[in-house]
Parts: C-alpha cells; sequence; structure tokens
C-alpha cells in the first residue's frame, strides 16, 4: 500500500499542512523573514512586472548585436521616455477631467441624491429597503473619513514604505534583465538527474506562463482602453479619457475587472443623458467582443487554459482573501501553481523512483 500513488499524496499533504501548524504556531521565530519577504515582496512583484514587459525590446535590441549593458540602459531610455511622454500628454488631459469631476462633484451628487429620491419614493412597492442602504454607505463614508484621521501617522509610515519601495524596484528590474539566463541554472544547480531536470523543465514552464500572461494581459487592456477611448469620444460621453484609463486597470482582472469599469461610464453617462447609457453599453458589449474573440486569442492564445468559471472563482476568492492586489496576482498565481502541478504530475513515476534510489542509497550508507 505504501507504493501507491494515492497513499503516497495523502501523507505528503499530511505533512505539509502538520508543517504549517507548525509554522503558525511558532510564528514569532519567523517574523524576521516573514519582515524581508514582506519587504522585497512589492519591489520584486513590480520589477518583475517590468521586467516581462520589456523584455522583448530588450531581446530585439541584443539580436541586432547590441550588447546587454547598452540594451538595459535602452530600455531605462524608453521607459523613462514613455512616461515623460504620458505625463505631458495623458496625465495634464487625464487631470483637467479629475478636476472637472471634482468640481462638478456636488451636481451630480444632487443627481445621484434625485435618483435615490425617485427610487425612495417607490420604496413600498421594492423588496428591499434602499433607505437603509443609502444610510449604510454613508456611515461607511463617514467612518472611513474619520479613520483617515486619526491614522495620519500610519500614512505618513505608508508613505516612506512606498518611497523605499520605489527606490527598490529600479534594482531588481535591473538584474532581472542583466542576469535572467542565469536564474533558472543557479536555482537548479544543486541538484542532478532526474532531479534537475524535473526543476529546469518547471521553471521554464512557469517562465513561459508568467510571459505569456503578463505581456498579453497588459496588451490586451490597452487595446481595450483604445478601443472605449475612440467609443467614449464618438458619443460625446464625459470624462472620456479618465474613464478609458480606469477601464485599462480594471482589465488587468480578469472577466470581471471589464465589468467593474463599465459601471462609473454607465453611471456618468446617466447623469449627462439617460439615453447615453444606450451606447455606453453598447461600446462596452463591443469592445468586450472583439477582446474575448478576436484580441486575447491571437495575443494570448490557448497558453493558459483557464476555464471562465475557474477564473470567476479564483479571483472572487483571492478578493475576498486580498483585496485588490490578491485579484490583480490570483490568475498568474493560480496559473503558475497548475503548471507546478502539471510538472509534478508528469514527472511522478521518475521522481518516485529517484526518491526511493536516494532512500535506498542513505540506508546502505
Amino acid at each position: 500500500m505504501t507504493n501507491k500513488v494515492w497513499f503516497q499524496t495523502g501523507i505528503a499533504i499530511i505533512i505539509t499542512l502538520l508543517i504549517i501548524m507548525l509554522v503558525i504556531r511558532v510564528q514569532v521565530v519567523f517574523e524576521p523573514a516573514l519582515t524581508v519577504v514582506t519587504t522585497i515582496f512589492v519591489p520584486l512583484l513590480l520589477g518583475g512586472l517590468l521586467y516581462y514587459i520589456t523584455e522583448p525590446i530588450q531581446r530585439l535590441l541584443e539580436r541586432r548585436g547590441v550588447g546587454r549593458l547598452t540594451s538595459i540602459l535602452a530600455v531605462f531610455v524608453i521607459i523613462v521616455l514613455v512616461l515623460t511622454a504620458l505625463s505631458m500628454v495623458i496625465v495634464p488631459m487625464v487631470t483637467q477631467q479629475v478636476q472637472n469631476l471634482i468640481s462638478r462633484a456636488p451636481a451630480i451628487q444632487n443627481d445621484i441624491q434625485d435618483f435615490f429620491n425617485v427610487i425612495l419614493s417607490y420604496r413600498d412597492r421594492l423588496p428591499i429597503n434602499p433607505q437603509q442602504y443609502v444610510q449604510d454607505a454613508l456611515d461607511q463614508g463617514s467612518q472611513m473619513l474619520s479613520n483617515l484621521a486619526s491614522n495620519a501617522f500610519t500614512i505618513l509610515t505608508s508613505t516612506v514604505s512606498i518611497l523605499i519601495t520605489l527606490i527598490l524596484i529600479p534594482f531588481f528590474f535591473f538584474f532581472m534583465l542583466k542576469d535572467h539566463e542565469k536564474f533558472i541554472p543557479s536555482m537548479v544547480s544543486p541538484f542532478s538527474g532526474t532531479t534537475k531536470q524535473f526543476m529546469t523543465e518547471m521553471m521554464y514552464d512557469v517562465d513561459r506562463t508568467l510571459r505569456a500572461f503578463i505581456q498579453g494581459q497588459m496588451l490586451v487592456s490597452f487595446i481595450l482602453c483604445i478601443i472605449l477611448y475612440i467609443g467614449y469620444a464618438i458619443i460625446g460621453l464625459d470624462y472620456a479619457l479618465l474613464l478609458a484609463v480606469f477601464a485599462l486597470f480594471m482589465n488587468l482582472i480578469p472577466f470581471i475587472g471589464p465589468w467593474v469599469a463599465f459601471l462609473p461610464a454607465a453611471l456618468l453617462a446617466v447623469i449627462q443623458d439617460p439615453f447615453l447609457l444606450l451606447w455606453v453599453s453598447g461600446i462596452t458589449l463591443v469592445a468586450q467582443q472583439i477582446e474575448s474573440n478576436l484580441i486575447t486569442p491571437n495575443v494570448m492564445g490557448q497558453t493558459l487554459k483557464l476555464h471562465p468559471l475557474t477564473v470567476i472563482t479564483v479571483v472572487l476568492a483571492a478578493g475576498n482573501i486580498a483585496g485588490f492586489i490578491g485579484m490583480l496576482i490570483a490568475i498568474p498565481t493560480y496559473a503558475v501553481v497548475k503548471t507546478i502541478i502539471q510538472n509534478i504530475w508528469r514527472y511522478r513515476t521518475n521522481l518516485r523512483k529517484t526518491m526511493l534510489a536516494d532512500a535506498d542509497e542513505a540506508g546502505a550508507e
């Protein structure tokens, strides 16, 4: 029975759970290591994101005979030029639209209040009490403002932490561009034989999975942003650029993000002209169909092979566990875990033989 796969898998799960329980019980011992991990996690994450976005540029330059350090310098220059162009062209337009939105906030608030008053006038016919929901939302908003005022020191500390993070990101990014070919060989160097082959193939598969998701999702989001901006601008929707930029970031969350981006566009359309809601809905639907049926299959292909129901479940669960950041990293994390499990399953027989052989050698010694 001990040679059965199901038995060994069950034992491995039990041992893993026991290790997790022991780590939780003596977590004070691991607090210094946890502090180090949490400190470098965000810079490492953002540095890796920049690496996967810009690595094709570096690879293209090096194929044309450009040296490694020169290609890295060129990538940094391109990033600076892009940020400068955005700050000179896009940022002022978005800032102006944000200022206009803030200046119109009282009028928009009155329109929303009138809308709720209409709903409240029919509250006897509704199965729920909308007034209670409105009051709860106002109470939560007041609580958030009071917490903001009382946590001024925490906000200052967080600001310093963000500045440190911004300083660390370029360092991680630079060394990823400089030494990315050495990472996997150095990680598998302590191993040999089947184990080394398994680790190497698994890490290259993880790298391909992350590359496909990050590069594909960024390109898809950018294209969708352009489509929405053109559509909103054609129908004359106010704050078209601001809404399109918001949609760009929300589209990084698969399936759920695009519909979250639709809500403020629909609300502003109703306030501006209720008839615009039909146009906004049509533009969003057309953009989503183009993205899901044309852009995503051609850009990302079938690399991830994730079922839509699985994506929705993982995103919602990650959102409840870790908030917005969890929703952003949920799908790539799930894809990486799936890739690792697939590699373990593919190598299960050889790995079992290798582990048994190592155990026999250790017993003989």
